[in-house]
């Protein structure tokens, strides 16, 4: 078990991230939107939303928790989880349109009171609690603003693990490096003890040789 943990990295509760919070906001506020204002339209986009709002808040802790023994699967499962938002981005875009809603603009003052507000609150209640007395514009624009923070959080977070992966290596590359440090310390104590053999060696030759002239130890 201690050698094994000298080449398993140690990965914090996915929980902690700011990220999957973030996704997880995301998800209560899908499945509310969805099943309150498309399922009376037996809509199908009801499950796809929903699916896809919840496929990027699994994704990321199935990464997390593939993370301590493959780099590559949790790179591979965090890609989906950011598509998948992408996706689900792409429907709230698609209900404002369709329905001759307004999509809030980047620099509208909306737009930046709830950038400002989502910066200090990543708990679901912060967003579902009296979710009802707001509109249907509104709750797309939030959810909307929120996936666009998403994305961002989502592509920093995976241009770190990218990068540790480089510097540090997937599992099988840090395995790999856990065997060559053991047989490199296998050798060099081999080697220490074979000099020692050979100064004890030389040691007893040379008592031996003034035993044989009769001389004192």
């Amino acid at each position: 078990m201690q050698e094994a943990e000298q080449f398993l990295p140690k990965k914090g509760n996915y929980r902690g991230l700011l990220v999957y919070q973030k996704a997880e906001c995301l998800f209560d506020i899908t499945y509310y939107f969805a099943h309150q204002y498309m399922v009376e339209r037996k809509d199908r986009t009801v499950d796809q939303m929903v699916q896809a709002a919840r496929s990027g808040k699994q994704n990321i802790a199935e990464g997390c928790a593939a993370a301590s023994t493959s780099a590559e699967t949790e790179l591979k499962l965090n890609g989906v989880a950011r598509a998948s938002m992408k996706e689900l981005l792409t429907d709230y875009e698609d209900y404002l349109r369709t329905r001759g809603l307004e999509q809030w603009a980047a620099n509208d003052p909306r737009t930046r009171q709830i950038q400002a507000y989502s910066k200090r609150h990543n708990r679901p209640a912060d967003y579902t609690t009296d979710i009802d007395k707001r509109s249907p514009e509104a709750i797309a624009n939030i959810a909307i603003t929120l996936l666009h923070q998403f994305d961002n959080m989502m592509g920093r977070y995976m241009d770190r693990l990218q990068k540790d992966f480089v510097e540090q290596g997937g599992i099988r590359e840090r395995m790999t490096a856990a065997r060559l440090g053991y047989r490199n310390d296998q050798k060099a104590c081999i080697a220490e003890l074979e000099a020692e053999n050979a100064r004890l060696k030389a040691r007893i030759a040379a008592l031996e040789a003034q035993l044989e002239k009769g001389g004192r130890l």
